[in-house]
């Protein structure tokens, strides 16, 4: 545990909720993207191949937040899980509501040129990534980090806020 909390930067006992909730979230993930894509396989296959899903992903999560440590403008290491997990929920959150949306304004595959529908999914998107970004940064208090983010990036889209 002493390894764990120095590596991270943690000082508090608090501040373990965030590595023990990004292992949560990354074991659900691989779970549910393995029963997902693979159904037809026995249970104990399927949760054999999660784990391994699983030990990929963390040593892949690991070495990306190495490589962004020196990057990002984090007081500890241990937010840079919290900005990952804002991500994540940013991304989902924003294609889960984007397709519903759509609909609900009446634009469908069915009713618009497949090619101006994903175009107009895709703008939906982002402007829901972008509501959804602050909504979560403020949640798990990344809003700073954030904030400075967003203006960052809709200033390479020739957007000023």
């Amino acid at each position: 545990m002493k390894s764990l909390k120095s590596k991270w930067e943690i000082q508090n006992n608090w501040q373990l909720f965030w590595p023990f909730f990004g292992l949560l979230l990354l074991v659900l993930t691989c779970l549910k993207l393995s029963f997902r894509f693979f159904d037809g396989l026995p249970t104990y296959a399927i949760i054999a191949i999660a784990l391994v899903t699983f030990i990929l992903s963390l040593k892949f999560t690991v070495w990306i937040l190495e490589k962004l440590a020196s990057k990002w403008p984090v007081t500890y290491r241990f937010e840079m899980i919290a900005i990952f997990i804002v991500f994540a929920f940013t991304g989902s959150s924003a294609a889960y509501i984007s397709r519903p949306f759509m609909s609900f304004i009446g634009l469908t595959p069915d009713n618009f040129p497949a090619w101006l529908y994903w175009i107009l999914f895709t703008l939906g998107g982002f402007v829901f990534y972008q509501i959804f970004l602050v909504i979560y940064a403020f949640i798990f208090g990344q809003f700073q980090f954030f904030w400075t983010f967003q203006k960052k990036m809709l200033k390479r889209f020739g957007l000023k806020i």
